[in-house]
């Protein structure tokens, strides 16, 4: 399955930053291709919202959550936004893949990992995104996500933080039918 291109993860974040400045709770970034439109929101699912938009002219479709806590170690070190995102780009034919923005780069070389319940993966790591190591794990992961109540993602830092976000699960598999039923 192949991973987001620089160009979807430069378009998701313009998206993501541009609902923020309009006093939304989710970023998105800036430059992109005239045919290629701001993700929108459909609609929140507890918390899980809904978004659609374009990437060189394909439709794109996500689920997106925040963390509900955050543990660093050593404490209070700043990081910036952090996001999971379940998105589905059918032109790239790609459906539920996981994704997550940690808000810092993580250490060059290193893993992380997402917990839901005793379930247990191992998350390849690039600046500052996540994905599941081995894509066949990935429908195992969002099936988790569908029966969990919550998800943790652990990494390091660059600079050696060690942090645990945590992200409710509240409302993921409604959130997920609606991504469904937009991107079929």
């Amino acid at each position: 399955m192949p991973r987001p291109s620089s160009s979807w993860l430069r378009t998701f974040r313009s998206a993501v930053f541009m609902l923020m400045a309009c006093g939304l709770t989710v970023p998105v970034s800036s430059a992109r291709a005239q045919s290629d439109s701001q993700p929108t929101l459909l609609q929140q699912y507890g918390d899980w919202g809904v978004y659609t938009g374009t990437n060189s002219g394909n439709k794109v479709c996500f689920a997106l959550s925040q963390p509900t806590s955050s543990e660093t170690n050593p404490p209070n070190r700043p990081r910036g936004q952090i996001y999971l995102f379940v998105s589905t780009r059918p032109a790239d034919n790609v459906r539920n893949e996981v994704s997550i923005i940690i808000g810092y780069p993580f250490r060059a070389g290193s893993d992380a990992t997402a917990e839901v319940g005793n379930a247990r993966f191992a998350l390849q790591t690039q600046g500052d995104n996540a994905w599941v190591k081995n894509p066949g794990e990935e429908a195992q992961l969002v099936d988790a996500m569908r029966r969990g109540a919550d998800l943790r993602v652990s990494g390091v830092s660059g600079r050696g933080t060690t942090t645990t976000d945590r992200y409710s699960l509240a409302g993921i598999s409604a959130a997920l039918d609606r991504v469904r039923q937009e991107c079929p």
